[in-house]
């Protein structure tokens, strides 16, 4: 079911602004949002602390700065975030390998198990949002939106 089969098309969908790319990525990004985190709920988890997770079980060892950097989060935030993971044995922070003054965040073993059970959730959740797109185009808007954001 996408998210068009959810809520008939509304009126003011012929209206100009239904052509922003703001609103509309706004649009999807809440809709997303709200599936993502009904379903992150049963492992405790919304999109913020989900991101957070699946980024310290990239294998990238990000820092804290970097997190809140690629996130578009305050970094007091972040500090929450790690804090709260971090108190349920998902995550851990360790001395940066590069710079010992910086913080990298990596996932436990606890964290690695939640994270795959989630990311198999969301990845139900994606599906679910994005099922009137074919799969090719689900493929196009994700390396369109990757270029608009990083060239």
């Amino acid at each position: 079911m996408s998210v068009q089969d959810e809520a008939a098309v509304p009126r003011l969908a012929e209206a100009a602004i239904a052509d922003d790319v703001g609103l509309l990525l706004a649009k999807l990004h809440a809709a997303g949002s709200a599936v993502n985190n009904k379903a992150l709920a049963e492992f405790g988890l919304r999109e913020r602390s989900y991101s957070v997770l699946r980024l310290a079980c990239s294998g990238l060892e990000p820092t804290q700065r970097e997190l809140a950097e690629f996130l578009s989060l305050d970094p007091s935030q972040i500090v929450a975030l790690v804090d709260d993971l971090e108190a349920r044995g998902l995550v851990a922070r360790e001395q940066g390998r590069t710079d010992r003054r910086q913080k990298i965040v990596l996932a436990t073993a606890d964290g690695e198990r939640v994270h795959r059970e989630a990311y198999r959730a969301i990845a139900e959740c994606e599906a679910k949002t994005l099922a009137a797109l074919a799969p090719d185009e689900a493929t196009a808007l994700r390396m369109l939106l990757r270029k608009a954001l990083w060239g």
